[in-house]
């Protein structure tokens, strides 16, 4: 699609669902993509943010975040357990839109649409990874750069040059690795100053430059990819799996069956 088409029509996703305190978009994947893309084009500044049991759960229980998870232009349904309570609260189905599988599209896409990408977060060995692995698949993919910050408070003066640093390249998109919530806090607060969509990505870096494998398609179907983590690192996830899971099925439940803000919260919300 020509940009000049993606300015004359109208934002492909048109609605957000609430799952417990949250607004999460709905649509296809293949919407999801030219969202993007059409806020590149309709949008100074704009973020994504990949929601999962984990980010649902850390919204409930701190107002700060939710209102930064629904304040994203998008927020997308990366988790497997949302699509499918999306299901069973609102009867239609929903597809899953995991950062892992929308950075890899998203880099192609660009490629063949001339925009280009900048990567923030992670690792230098890491970023150049990607970045190789980006250039190797899609030789005509626009790098406006990449920089991995320091591990600590970074300075106004700092952060200041990072954002010039971005607009300067006139990056398009800017995929964010710096962990939940970190990165989606990133996100809010550099939205305005940073003119581009910038994705709270995460993971996705390691498994799209082959440094990590994801588990086959049918486990995740099964939303078993949180097994898979815990095995990797038993030490630092299993409080946060264990407390994080139950907390998302009691919430659920106490969401479905006694529904004490029904009348007070709508279920949904138009963007666009």
């Amino acid at each position: 699609m020509e940009p000049s088409t993606l300015r004359r029509t109208a934002a492909p996703l048109q609605q957000k669902r609430r799952l417990l305190n949250s607004y999460i978009t709905t649509g296809r994947f293949d919407e999801f993509v030219e969202q993007v893309f059409w806020m590149t084009e309709n949008k100074d500044s704009s973020y994504v943010c990949f929601a999962n049991v984990h980010m649902l759960v850390e919204a409930s229980q701190d107002p700060g975040f939710n209102k930064i998870l629904n304040e994203a232009d998008v927020a997308s349904p990366d988790g497997g357990p949302l699509s499918k309570l999306m299901k069973l609260k609102y009867g239609h189905k929903q597809d899953r839109v995991p950062g892992m599988d929308l950075m890899p599209r998203l880099i192609e896409e660009a490629a063949a649409r001339g925009k280009s990408v900048f990567f923030y977060g992670s690792t230098d060995d890491v970023l150049e990874a990607v970045v190789a692995t980006a250039k190797a698949k899609h030789p005509a993919i626009k790098i406006a750069g990449y920089y991995s910050p320091p591990f600590r408070q970074l300075t106004e003066a700092e952060d200041q040059s990072i954002v010039d640093m971005i607009n300067d390249a006139g990056a398009d998109l800017v995929f964010v690795a710096l962990g939940c919530p970190k990165q989606e806090r990133w996100m809010a607060e550099h939205k305005g100053r940073v003119k581009a969509c910038m994705l709270g990505v995460g993971q996705a870096y390691m498994t799209y430059a082959g440094l990590e494998k994801r588990l086959p398609k049918w486990a995740r179907d099964l939303s078993l990819e949180w097994t898979y983590r815990l095995y990797q690192e038993p030490k630092r996830l299993w409080k946060r799996y264990l407390v994080t899971n139950s907390t998302f099925v009691y919430l659920t439940l106490k969401d479905m069956l006694w529904p004490k803000d029904k009348h007070s919260k709508a279920t949904t919300v138009t963007v666009g």
